[in-house]
């Protein structure tokens, strides 16, 4: 968002990442208002039917047994309890021998959290805390050089198409080596994946093992294979609602067989879904980026006449260096006859000046220190305008390795 150093719109990169943000923001909470809206209108009945449906068994149970309501409900609570602490009317698995605690660690550090498992003591919760803390960072991390080297392969096994695609074309001669006369062999050099393709690809790989997962889970679990596909997504992406969870009977045909197989499902699709929500981050930032250019563009449009003529005649700091000698001895400024006059009467103050020199100066230090650990950092003026120039994470992992956050665009 840069229409102009004044305007009252935008003002540079910084706020520009503020507006970003701020409008990513807004767009969050519509979004959540619009959910909410759906999820009521969709299932606020059926809970009111569910609830009509208990109240009355309740009301004949209790007839029909000569008990209290009172009495019926506290026992109702004490079994709530027992649930909590794990304890069902059907027999299944225990929940904290070796098996039961291993696959409760596992939810815990991709941060599932299916809930059907939980600590009841006090060391149990402090506890989880530290171990928590330390597991989810690394699981991150892991999640992070993951979706790193996904990329990777992806844009490699790309590219290899795109050659093959041009030696086919007769555009690239078939034993590798770079004609000097097309532009096409020039630039695939530098050739990046769209992350359109990339998207693509992972909704087809998460896809084809939500698919098979569930086929697995189906005859296993006993449930239905929209259930089984229900259950994929909200495992994959770490929502963990926990209505179902895999695993969970005391006994299976093959339990070990499908033990296994059950963690290399949540493992890959874990992976993929993570990878596939961060490739979907940066669509979602173009939106936004093409969102406020359209509404800097209109903005820049009313006050561009405003700001030429305010600021047709303003001495910036640019152009002070070729209308004034400054000593370094005594920082004093020597100005001629000539450079003291201003066609506007407007100078810039000294303070100013050499606050600028300041900044620039330490911009060429840190330069200087980047180069010298071997890890420069160039910033090109496209870099600064396609709203990808840095990024925390996956952002940062994924700048410059796909087309759209490429500042060679």
């Amino acid at each position: 968002m840069a229409c102009g150093g004044g305007c009252c719109c935008s003002a540079g990169r910084l706020n520009a990442d503020n507006a970003r943000f701020l409008l990513l923001a807004v767009l969050i909470v519509l979004y959540m208002l619009c959910g909410a809206a759906v999820f009521s209108a969709i299932e606020l009945p059926t809970e009111r039917e569910a609830k009509e449906r208990w109240e009355e068994r309740l009301e004949n149970f209790t007839r029909r047994h000569n008990l209290s309501r009172s009495e019926l409900r506290h026992f109702l609570r004490e079994y709530e309890e027992a649930s909590v602490a794990g304890i069902r009317v059907d027999d299944i698995r225990p929940r904290w021998d070796f098996t039961g605690a291993f696959y409760f660690v596992g939810t815990v550090v991709s941060t599932i959290g299916f809930g059907m498992t939980t600590p009841a003591t006090v060391g149990g919760k402090i506890f989880l805390i530290f171990y928590g803390l330390i597991g989810c960072a690394g699981t991150i991390l892991f999640f992070n050089l993951f979706l790193e080297r996904l990329i990777t392969v992806i844009a490699y096994i790309m590219k290899s198409c795109h050659e093959r695609q041009l030696r086919r074309k007769g555009v690239l001669p078939h034993n590798g080596r770079w004609g000097s006369g097309t532009s096409e062999v020039d630039s695939l050099a530098g050739w990046k994946p769209s992350v359109y393709y990339v998207m693509l690809i992972l909704c087809v790989a998460s896809l084809i093992i939500s698919c098979c997962a569930s086929a697995m889970y189906t005859p296993i679990e006993g449930w239905s294979y929209f259930d089984s596909l229900y259950f994929c997504f909200v495992a994959f992406s770490t929502i963990g609602f926990g209505d179902l969870v895999s695993s969970q009977n005391i006994k299976y045909e093959s339990q070990g067989l499908y033990r296994f197989g059950n963690f290399v499902f949540i493992l890959m699709g874990v992976c993929c879904i993570y990878s596939l929500f961060n490739v979907i981050s940066i669509v979602i930032k173009q939106s936004i980026n093409w969102i406020l250019k359209k509404l800097d563009c209109r903005c820049c449009h009313k006050c561009q006449r405003k700001l030429f003529r305010s600021r047709r005649n303003v001495v910036m700091p640019g152009n002070v260096r070729s209308r004034r000698n400054i000593s370094i001895e005594t920082d004093v400024v020597n100005e001629s006859d000539t450079d003291g006059r201003r066609l506007s009467g407007e100078m810039i103050s000294m303070k100013d000046f050499l606050a600028s020199n300041k900044v620039s100066l330490a911009i060429m230090q840190k330069q200087l220190s980047e180069t010298a650990n071997g890890y420069p950092r160039q910033m090109s003026s496209n870099s600064k305008q396609n709203g990808f120039s840095g990024g925390v994470g996956a952002l940062a992992i994924m700048n410059n390795r796909l087309a759209e956050t490429s500042v060679d665009r």
